[in-house]
């Protein structure tokens, strides 16, 4: 019977851990690697994660240093980053390695984060909650069709909502402190 609960509880993580990957890729003047996960550079024509053809290295705290594999793509993968639009201009030292500075944000920026980061949280707690809708669907299904008794339903219901509100708490942990992170100096 807590097959329903169960993919609903799969779906609910799913929406967090899409809401860990979707925060990593919100900088707040901090070098993070993760930025560059939806950027691909076209290797031997093939549309190729920049992590795959360099290594990717934060030595320190505003920049990161990619180097790659192979010195002639180093123009490619700046082609690349800057086509990706990710607020980073890439720095070519002549040796093939690239920088990306991260500049600390002005407080009007941060709080421009702060505010995208808002509203992907409740994107994730809209899909959370349509998870506990799907869910609840089912089990007013089952009970409908005789599957089950009401008292079952109206008991795995309870551990629907709790499931949801114990998630819905995750995404509030999380944006807290994303916020910490961001308006920090």
């Amino acid at each position: 019977m807590g097959k329903e609960l169960d993919n609903a509880k799969v779906n609910m993580q799913k929406a967090i851990d899409a809401l860990k990957k979707e925060f990593a890729q919100h900088s707040a003047g901090r070098a993070n690697p993760a930025i560059l996960d939806n950027v691909t550079v076209d290797y031997y024509g093939q549309p190729t994660p920049i992590s795959q053809v360099a290594a990717i290295k934060v030595p320190e705290a505003s920049v990161i240093a990619i180097e790659p594999w192979e010195k002639s793509i180093a123009n490619a993968i700046e082609k690349a980053i800057l086509a990706a639009n990710i607020g980073v201009t890439p720095n070519n030292d002549g040796k093939g390695v690239i920088r990306l500075p991260f500049p600390a944000p002005t407080e009007e920026r941060r709080k421009e984060i702060v505010k995208e980061c808002k509203g992907i949280a409740e994107n994730t707690r809209v899909s959370i909650r349509n998870s506990r809708r799907d869910c609840k669907n089912k089990l007013a299904q089952l009970q409908k069709d005789g599957e089950i008794g009401e008292d079952v339903q109206h008991s795995e219901e309870k551990k629907l909502q709790d499931l949801t509100d114990e998630f819905v708490a995750k995404v509030d942990e999380l944006l807290k402190e994303k916020e910490a992170q961001v308006l920090e100096i």
